[in-house]
């Protein structure tokens, strides 16, 4: 039966436990390992439970019509499916990646937008799967993700909530999370819709709820936060100018870290709701509060 909590890895997600921070990677690597490596240690340094990244087929995920769309890339102008390619990670990469995130000491997983991601993900037994936004509505996709057997969140992006409802029934709710997202890069802060986490908590009870952030700044993903959030995923980048079209949305490592620390600091404060008077306070009420006779009436 669900609590409220789901295990992922050796950490539980959910009322009552810090709140589960990722690191969005996802192509800010812009296909380098070097790169990556560079995101996971910024990650680490700032205290983040996990990285994550995205995983396409582009000749799955591209439609044909696009491929042969020309860009200007760090690459020079080349067709749309090329740079697809060019910022993907295949086994050996994600090898590399496995490796180096067990000798930091962080967990890893990915959004495999296709059934043939999913398969090379698998591989490495991640502690979790995400589910993109774009992909919630991909019913198989979300069959074959369940038979993992593995955590899910879900992200709910340009969704409606009937959509929505369909995605859950699908997934197996014992082991799912689900993410408040808007899917606009960066996104404005009057589409938030930061209050949707308290819906959400309201029509799934028994389901961890979260945050996905796209804004620029920390102050959106703080508020979450404190409405309830039980996990929270931002972009991280080593530079916000650099080429990609995620990066604008992303935060850099110290900002990261900045908003680590505050989000451990509003746990803190938020406390147990439970209204009490603290020891501390024993020295200005016997100084400051005014013991009036009981008057009978």
């Amino acid at each position: 039966m669900n609590l409220n909590k789901v295990k992922v890895g050796n950490r539980w997600i959910g009322d009552g436990e810090p709140v589960y921070i990722i690191a969005e990677i996802g192509i800010n690597h812009n296909g380098s390992v070097e790169t990556a490596k560079k995101l996971i240690d910024g990650a680490v340094f700032a205290g983040c439970d996990a990285v994550k990244f995205q995983k396409r087929t582009p000749e799955l995920c591209v439609p044909k019509d696009q491929w042969d769309i020309e860009r200007d890339t760090p690459w020079g102008r080349i067709s749309y499916i090329e740079y697809r390619r060019k910022v993907e990670f295949g086994f050996e990469e994600y090898l590399e990646i496995d490796e180096y995130c067990k000798h930091k000491g962080i967990e890893w997983f990915a959004s495999p937008w296709d059934e043939e991601a999913l398969l090379l993900i698998d591989k490495f037994k991640p502690a979790l799967f995400k589910i993109a936004s774009a992909s919630l509505t991909d019913w198989n996709l979300l069959k074959k993700i369940r038979s993992t057997g593995r955590p899910v969140i879900l992200s709910t992006g340009m969704s409606t909530l009937s959509e929505i409802e369909e995605a859950v029934e699908i997934l197996d709710i014992d082991n799912l999370m689900i993410a408040q997202s808007t899917s606009n890069y960066p996104c404005t802060l009057e589409e938030l819709n930061l209050r949707t986490i308290i819906s959400y908590k309201d029509k799934f009870p028994g389901i961890p709820i979260g945050y996905s952030g796209h804004e620029t700044g920390l102050a959106p993903t703080l508020a979450a936060v404190a409405l309830g959030a039980s996990f929270v995923e931002r972009h991280i980048t080593l530079d916000r100018a650099m080429w990609g079209t995620d990066q604008a949305a992303s935060i850099e490592i110290n900002g990261m870290m900045k908003l680590v620390r505050d989000i451990r600091d509003i746990e803190k404060a938020l406390g147990d709701g439970v209204k009490r008077v603290y020891e501390s306070e024993q020295t200005n009420l016997a100084k400051l509060r005014i013991v009036k006779p009981n008057l009978k009436v």
